[in-house]
């Protein structure tokens, strides 16, 4: 179960060297493998790895080759050189965490929108994870001993990784994703140990030689201009509840929207950033889950410091992922907004305007490779028609969104307000774990099978 996130429903290892013969889905399920030759034994483990084993058996395991514990109760020193993951283990990993899985299923029905289909969808791809609404707007960021990098899979389409036999080809469902990646720098992102950038009980363990660490980072910007952009589909607008106004100009909007009730836009931006805290917790979810699988040692977190991270600590010697940020007059954080060329938040100074943002977002749903575009490939019988039929979005409809996210903009010099543009809170740990430290200081049973299997088995 936790391979079909990889693979695919019904499909079979075939392109590492694997040979293998179906059987009834009553006697493999969704994964069938009967034969695997010149493939690690640790990948057909994972493959076969029981969904049950790896939520029960699921721990922060932070000790990994290489580390040590200097003081207390538990100290301990490793007596093994840090190891970093296989190519291998790290691209098992990283399509568990951010991969594509496939056409994503929009969602077919609104009463309130017949006789087309909701329109709420940002990407027509689906991912390991699940995205309020298929916005998506999350993609994702790594680091290990070799560089730092960014892996794009926000906009990827299904992926075609089969073989002339019609099963997935596991190497093209690889390289599909190895493609993407992007080296932004080399060495390991920068990370001190030191209280402004991280957590103490962390200064040990986090981003330490031989590991891999995975750092998802979301547009809430968009996430936002997406949440308006429903509102307005149902008739509904926001008003400004910091200073207790309604929002200038709205009325001319009053047959599209109800601007007597509208909602409080703080609630907007707080409820908007607790459903992309979801998407990216339950990114690193899936990626801990397969740590289980695969006898990784790790854990999903959030104690670094996001704006160390995304490079808006202020330290000169700490840039981060580069990120750009402004200090507004006012407000005692950085308000980031995205990395140029590389992944821009819709805002400002991204966009000219909020209008130009909310275009953007427009042409991501109806434009080329998107959702309700009638081109667009897709998993029914008749795509092309389902895809043409989502709700249509006209001119009156962006101005009506753009006018609220620009009064928003115009009034508290940034936009959301109150809320990050971009958010990056759960981060995912990867390493080779040291099962001596466990040994010498818990009962059996601190860690899997595979854990103990991870050496011979990869």
């Amino acid at each position: 179960m936790i391979g079909a996130s990889m693979l695919g429903a019904g499909t079979v290892l075939a392109g590492l060297g694997a040979s293998a013969r179906g059987e009834t889905l009553k006697t493999k399920g969704n994964i069938m493998l009967d034969r695997v030759l010149d493939l690690p034994k640790g990948l057909s483990e994972a493959v076969e790895f029981p969904l049950i084993e790896a939520i029960q058996g699921r721990r922060s395991r932070r000790f990994a080759r290489g580390a040590a514990i200097p003081g207390g109760p538990l100290a301990y020193a490793s007596k093994h050189p840090p190891q970093a993951l296989s190519e291998l283990e790290q691209m098992m990993l990283l399509t568990t965490v951010a991969g594509n899985t496939g056409w994503s299923n929009l969602i077919p029905y609104n009463r309130n929108y017949l006789p087309n289909i909701p329109n709420y969808a940002g990407a027509a791809g689906g991912r390991t994870f699940p995205s309020a609404a298929g916005f998506q707007i999350t993609e994702f960021f790594y680091t290990d001993d070799n560089g730092v990098y960014f892996l794009p899979t926000r906009d990827m389409p299904a992926v075609e990784a089969k073989a002339a036999n019609g099963e997935t080809d596991l190497n093209a469902y690889l390289d599909a994703h190895r493609s993407r990646i992007v080296k932004l720098a080399d060495g390991r992102l920068a990370t001190p140990a030191r209280p402004e950038h991280m957590e103490m009980h962390n200064d040990w363990c986090v981003n330490i030689p031989g590991s891999t660490l995975i750092i998802p980072v979301a547009d809430l910007a968009q996430h936002i201009i997406q949440g308006l952009c429903y509102f307005v589909q149902n008739g509904v607008c926001i008003y400004d509840d910091v200073n207790n106004r309604p929002i200038p100009g709205l009325e001319k909007f009053k047959h599209l929207v109800d601007i007597e009730n509208p909602y409080p836009f703080s609630y907007v931006e707080q409820v908007s950033a607790t459903e992309v805290t979801v998407e990216l917790s339950c990114a690193c979810y899936a990626g801990a889950l397969m740590l289980q699988a695969m006898g990784l040692g790790g854990w999903m977190f959030n104690g670094l410091n996001p704006f160390s991270i995304l490079g808006a600590s202020g330290d000169p010697e700490v840039p981060g992922l580069g990120f750009r940020y402004d200090m507004i007059e006012g407000q005692p954080l950085p308000h980031v907004t995205g990395l140029d060329g590389i992944l821009e938040g819709h805002t400002q100074p991204h966009f000219k305007d909020m209008r130009a943002a909310v275009e953007s977002v427009v042409r991501r749903k109806f434009g080329s490779g998107g959702p309700f575009n009638a081109v667009t490939k897709g998993p029914y019988k008749e795509t092309d028609a389902v895809r043409r039929r989502a709700a249509p979005i006209d001119d009156e409809f962006i101005d009506c969104v753009a006018h609220m996210a620009q009064y928003i903009q115009d009034t508290f010099g940034r936009f959301p307000a109150k809320v990050p543009a971009m958010l990056t809170l759960m981060y995912l740990q990867a390493h080779k774990l040291d099962t001596d430290f466990y040994d010498e200081h818990f009962e059996p049973g601190a860690y899997l099978r595979t854990h103990a299997q991870n050496s011979q088995n990869w």
